[in-house]
């Protein structure tokens, strides 16, 4: 392990898989490149939130099929105010303020900024398909910390956003549960199934 390591995590492997995850995101591949690339980096990188034991059967995440209406514009509406998500790991409290409110056709969606240096646009959420077909707490859409660029969310301006649910995505700690992880909060919990996007790894 290179100096500056804790723990299982080492620094400058963690910075390689993230700048390849943002790398991926920010490529010109399409969504079956896309979903290729990842696959092949949770089979191979030390990063990995796959179990290191479980890698050698590993043979790609589960997605839903591509879903064209799985993608919607919406208009944002101003939000305020602060949440606090305590991710019960070495994390702690993660700080976050509400940044906007995406009414999507699903219903409304939050979109948070982190309040750390550097920040980060991250949106969580729980749908009708949690439990028996995706993570039972709930997906994410974008968490720009990790180098989630575009894809899931697309700024179209000031008021406006482009969301994807094909590039919806498990939380590291649905994988492996020595992974904590903010996971959706109540007011982006969707009644309305959105069948897109990563399904269970644990069926």
């Amino acid at each position: 392990m290179f100096p500056g390591s804790v723990g299982d995590v080492d620094d400058l492997d963690l910075a390689d898989w993230r700048e390849r995850v943002a790398r991926l995101y920010l490529s010109d591949v399409d969504l079956a490149g896309f979903r290729a690339g990842r696959d092949a980096l949770f089979a191979e990188h030390p990063q990995s939130p796959i179990p290191a034991d479980e890698r050698p059967a590993f043979h790609g995440l589960p997605h839903f099929p591509a879903n064209p209406d799985a993608v919607a514009e919406a208009p944002v509406r101003p939000a305020t105010g602060g949440l606090t998500i305590d991710t019960g790991g070495p994390d702690g409290a993660v700080h976050y303020r509400r940044v906007g409110i995406a009414d999507t056709p699903w219903g409304p969606l939050t979109l948070f900024w982190i309040e750390a240096y550097g920040g980060g646009l991250f949106l969580p959420f729980r749908d009708g398909t949690a439990g028996p077909r995706t993570y039972g707490a709930g997906r994410y859409l974008t968490d720009t910390v990790k180098g989630t660029f575009g894809r899931g969310v697309t700024l179209l301006g000031p008021d406006r956003v482009r969301l994807d649910f094909n590039y919806a995505y498990n939380p590291s700690c649905a994988y492996d549960d020595r992974w904590a992880c903010p996971l959706a909060p109540e007011e982006n919990r969707v009644s309305a199934p959105i069948e897109a996007g990563e399904l269970n790894y644990h069926s």
